[in-house]
């Protein structure tokens, strides 16, 4: 998935400014500057895009997780992966919001996304074994929408 799409979804989710999400990047040593992370805010037709680059991504999504968390100074950073897939963000969001199996069933169920635990362990395996299974976009983007919905009810 794209993750400018992720990136745009979370700073809609937590209603965070650009200057908010370039302070989760710089708690990470990830110095981006507006210009940049304006760019990587814009969408796919706009002009001025700018895809977010995987290790950008995979520190935004570890500052998000201290963001959320807080730091505990008992665990050492988490390891920066080279090349993001939709698993690892699935992972890191699901850390990131303190999510057990049965929130993130009912976060899918909010989107209208029925999936089984079955299914949902899966994605978490590791890459290689044998119930491994890769995230779709699809599962991320309803995922992200049920998550959106969970954090940021709608006002009537």
């Amino acid at each position: 998935m794209m993750h400018n799409h992720v990136l745009r979804s979370v700073r809609y989710m937590l209603d965070m400014s650009e200057g908010q999400l370039i302070e989760i990047l710089k708690t990470t040593g990830t110095p981006v500057s507006p210009d940049v992370m304006s760019r990587y805010l814009k969408k796919e037709d706009e002009e001025g895009y700018m895809e977010v680059p995987d290790e950008v991504m995979a520190n935004f999504l570890n500052g998000l997780i201290t963001f959320k968390r807080g730091k505990d100074d008992r665990f050492p950073a988490p390891e920066v992966e080279k090349r993001l897939t939709n698993n690892i963000m699935l992972k890191k969001l699901r850390v990131a919001f303190e999510l057990k199996t049965e929130d993130l069933i009912a976060v899918l169920n909010a989107a209208d996304f029925k999936v089984s635990e079955g299914e949902l362990s899966a994605f978490f395996r590791k890459e290689g074994h044998k119930n491994y299974r890769p995230c779709g976009d699809q599962v991320l983007r309803y995922f992200l929408k049920g998550l959106t919905a969970k954090v940021r009810p709608k006002k009537n």
